[in-house]
């Protein structure tokens, strides 16, 4: 049993890919570069994004204008529905012979 572990004792269980006991992966340079690019670009964005364009006092209702037109677009868009129909002007096309009506 102690030879056995001492020969084993290195050895991934399963797939060595996933799981608890999984085989470590090494970080390269590649990986560093790609990482701190990443880290660069978050702090170029957390920088842009900390200094707004406009003041509150600017911002507050600055697209009414805009918000209003816009909805009433869409009202209008939304308001070209057909007229009202009965069931039986839809199917009024089936009613091309009555025998039962004929006998």
């Amino acid at each position: 049993m102690f030879l056995t572990l001492a020969l084993l004792r290195n050895r991934i269980p399963g797939n060595q890919w996933i799981g608890k006991h999984r085989r470590p992966r090494f970080v390269t340079n590649l990986m560093k570069r790609n990482m701190i690019q990443r880290l660069e670009i978050e702090a170029e964005n957390e920088y842009w994004l900390s200094r707004p364009y406009m003041a509150k006092e600017q911002e507050y209702k600055h697209n009414t204008e805009r918000r209003r037109a816009h909805f009433e677009a869409v009202a209008a868009a939304k308001s070209k529905f057909p007229e009202h129909k009965f069931a039986s002007e839809h199917l009024g096309h089936l009613n091309v012979t009555k025998k039962w009506e004929s006998s």
